[in-house]
């Protein structure tokens, strides 16, 4: 039986309240409406970002509404779309984005930026273009996550919030591309503009710090000099291209002081890719001073990075970089072919594969460092959607 035209309802991870574990819910997803598309959601991973709107709201980030579904990096297949929607048909293979693409408006016409602010601030709050969400259970309704919420099984989505993929493409891998690997790969390639034969750093070893690992190596850097806290993650930074890593608990002094000596002056591009206003500060103080850049690309909302000012009239550069300088609806699609022609990375992310049920241990993995990426299989036995 169709369900174009119907609520469907499926099950969902839905966080009730800040700081308390997810809840697998049966929920309601409504029909998209003009400019929407509904998508089938097949694989998802759990970012830091879901894990800090989860655990860390009023504690300095952003207050978001509850109940809420998050997750926002994904792949899925379309199920049926809206009124006035052209570049979408069912059945097509697609990437989520949170950070939209339309095509209109002035940034999206700029060579110069990615961020493009349709639907921005609705999205910030958890709702659609009209105000609402498509997500209820129990009758009430339940926010979307930066206007995705990846982790129902079914979800309903801005048209200029998707990103159309090839047909091959395996929606078990590609999901990455809809955020921590396109980010920190973006950052080096796109903001850092890496050139052959620099010297790096990048500070934290997650999935975002991996890609940009992975983006210098491509680029061509003579050394590549991982940063973490956690030594059991120097292995896999080897594997994606670090020439060495470093502990900063096994120094005495600050981090940036130990880079400065091993590079006889300081690296040419260091990315922080933690989210930590004081490894922020570490990562611009172990740039070189003339032509230094540091990379903004860890996301946190609380207290301001303290800038020396002198750091930067010395010739070094500060940029930040947000999806990684992707045009999204444009360039995600290239990022895939990319991964089947083998020039990328992303099967090496996945440490971990979860049911939708086991959710909560994802996040458990994320926070204790013994995951980069957790892939949740949304149908772990395929079951055909219920017409409410």
């Amino acid at each position: 039986m169709s369900t174009t035209g119907q609520v469907i309802k499926c099950k969902a991870a839905v966080a009730w309240e800040p700081g308390k574990p997810l809840s697998i819910e049966d929920v309601e997803v409504a029909p998209p409406k003009v400019h929407e598309v509904r998508i089938k959601v097949v694989a998802t991973g759990v970012c830091h970002t879901d894990w800090v709107n989860l655990y860390e709201t009023g504690k300095g980030m952003k207050f978001r509404p509850f109940p809420l579904v998050l997750g926002h990096e994904a792949a899925g297949v379309v199920e049926s779309v809206g009124p006035e929607v052209t570049n979408f048909s069912p059945g097509d293979k697609v990437i989520p984005l949170f950070l939209p693409q339309c095509f209109d408006c002035d940034r999206c016409r700029s060579p110069k930026t990615n961020l493009c602010k349709k639907n921005w601030e609705n999205a910030q709050v958890g709702i659609l273009a009209d105000g609402t969400s498509r997500i209820s259970c129990n009758g009430q309704q339940v926010y979307q996550f930066l206007g995705v919420s990846s982790f129902s099984q079914y979800t309903v989505l801005s048209d200029a919030s998707l990103a159309k993929i090839r047909d091959d493409a395996p929606l078990d891998k590609v999901y990455l591309l809809g955020c921590g690997v396109s980010t920190g790969y973006g950052a080096v390639v796109n903001t850092g503009k890496v050139e052959k034969d620099s010297l790096c750093a990048v500070f934290g070893l997650g999935a975002v710090g991996l890609a940009a690992i992975m983006g210098c190596q491509i680029a061509g850097a003579k050394r590549i000099i991982g940063i973490d806290i956690n030594p059991d993650k120097f292995e896999k930074a080897r594997e994606f291209g670090a020439t060495e890593c470093v502990n900063p608990k096994e120094h005495s002094r600050n981090i940036q002081e130990v880079l400065v000596e091993m590079t006889n002056g300081g690296v040419d591009y260091a990315f922080e890719c933690v989210g930590s206003p004081a490894v922020m500060t570490a990562a611009l103080e172990s740039t070189i001073d003339a032509w230094g850049m540091c990379v903004i690309v860890g996301w946190t909302e609380t207290e301001a990075m303290n800038v020396v000012v002198e750091k930067i009239l010395m010739g070094r550069t500060l940029t930040g970089t947000y999806f990684g300088g992707w045009k999204s609806v444009q360039e995600v699609p290239k990022l895939v072919d990319d991964y089947m022609k083998k020039k990328l990375k992303l099967d090496e992310f996945i440490t971990h594969k979860l049911p939708l049920d086991q959710i909560n241990k994802a996040f458990d993995l994320l926070k204790l460092g013994q995951s980069i990426r957790a892939l949740i299989n949304l149908w772990p036995e395929e079951n055909n959607p219920k017409v409410a």
